[in-house]
């Protein structure tokens, strides 16, 4: 059941990343985010009423707490890097990187988790650290991304962060309802969105977002939503170094997308990356 979950995830997961990209256009990534985040919070309690697992909210341990906290605090930052990342730079460059957490992540697993890391692992990890690194390669003659190099660290950063925010969820989440782990987490999430915006002066900008744009962050809201409580259910009941790598199946709905709405072509050698990513991914579920 838990490998249903997490397909589930990737679709959700994919579909936000299209989303976001059309709705930060025109507008500034990091109230993208807190806006977002807004959507999210919504959507994840209204679930946790529909479940009625509120009442189990005093029974939380501290310890649970802070790891839920702590990731909270690690999908915001991620969160934040992502999308700065997806305005600055291609989303077939920005999303391979972003979805590479997965080997940091079945690293981080094995080292504080105690999941064990097999041989067929290892061949996957080096499946799709090279996949990626043949997916951020620029095609000669095209022109330098807006913002540089800015983009691949913002992604790197994204990357980062979503390994964090996997392993101390899977800390977090054991014994605590998957729904209600998730909602408590956004509320974390959204208050570091908001205090970032308010620290850089975006709070402005928000009048000037076009109605466009409020659809598209507004639905891409709700595919996070449907994202998170399907990857932390997953995460709940299955292993954190197979969950994670089936989520980040998305790129193949990325790509897609990107191809088709935004006319984003892959290279041989970038396609070949993607091959071997999917292949990497795939071997885990053997």
């Amino acid at each position: 059941m838990w490998i249903l979950f997490a397909f589930g995830s990737a679709i959700f997961a994919g579909l936000t990343a299209i989303l976001a990209k059309c709705g930060i256009r025109n507008t500034d990534s990091n109230v993208a985010t807190a806006l977002r985040t807004g959507v999210v919070l919504a959507f994840s309690w209204v679930m946790v009423f529909v479940a009625g697992t509120q009442n189990t909210l005093a029974s939380i341990s501290a310890h649970s707490l802070l790891f839920l906290i702590l990731s909270g605090l690690a999908t915001g930052a991620s969160w934040l890097c992502y999308f700065r990342a997806l305005q600055l730079g291609d989303i077939n460059k920005v999303t391979p990187i972003d979805k590479s957490s997965t080997v940091l992540t079945m690293l981080l697993a094995f080292l504080f988790l105690g999941e064990g890391l097999t041989a067929l692992k290892g061949i996957s990890m080096v499946l799709i650290a090279l996949g990626t690194f043949f997916m951020i390669q620029k095609k000669q003659g095209t022109a330098p991304a807006k913002g540089g190099r800015a983009w691949l660290f913002y992604a790197l950063g994204s990357a980062i962060f979503a390994s964090l925010t996997s392993i101390l969820g899977k800390v977090g989440i054991e014994g605590v309802d998957s729904t209600l782990g998730t909602a408590i987490r956004t509320i974390v999430v959204l208050l570091m969105a908001w205090v970032v915006v308010f620290v850089t002066g975006k709070q402005n900008t928000i009048p000037q977002i076009d109605k466009k744009s409020w659809l598209f962050l507004i639905f891409s809201g709700f595919a996070t939503g449907g994202s998170w409580l399907c990857y932390y259910r997953a995460l709940q009941i299955g292993p954190a170094s197979v969950v994670v790598p089936i989520d980040k199946l998305s790129i193949l709905l990325t790509i897609a997308f990107g191809y088709f709405v935004f006319h984003e072509k892959l290279t041989r050698k970038a396609a070949a990356g993607l091959v071997l990513i999917v292949a990497g991914t795939l071997l885990l579920l053997v």
